[in-house]
């Protein structure tokens, strides 16, 4: 994967996680709130909780912090894949979220 592959590829993940965090709010009780600065999403969650997702160019991967610990993604077979075998990224993402607002959420 080429860097502006990575940009590009990496982008519609930011951009989808925005539209999911603004459908959640829209269709459930959960309330979050999501900054994105740059390559870096935080969702802030009523409880203060957060999940923060960055973009690590160099290394071509995504990064996903939840209070369950820290992931990185490749893109691989057109998903986001975790480097050591623990799921898509979305997958995880909508697991993660549902356990730090205590609603279940999909993204």
């Amino acid at each position: 994967m080429t860097d502006l592959e990575f940009q590009d590829t990496a982008e519609r993940l930011l951009s989808r996680i925005e539209t999911g965090c603004d459908r959640i709010n829209d269709e459930t009780d959960a309330d979050i709130d999501n900054q994105r600065v740059g390559g870096m999403i935080t969702i802030t969650f009523s409880n203060r909780s957060q999940i923060i997702v960055n973009l690590q160019k160099p290394l071509h991967e995504v990064w996903l912090a939840a209070k369950s610990g820290g992931y990185h993604y490749k893109f691989k077979e057109d998903l986001w894949q975790d480097t050591k075998g623990e799921g898509e990224f979305f997958e995880n993402l909508s697991r993660f979220a549902s356990a730090q607002s205590g609603v279940a959420l999909s993204f």
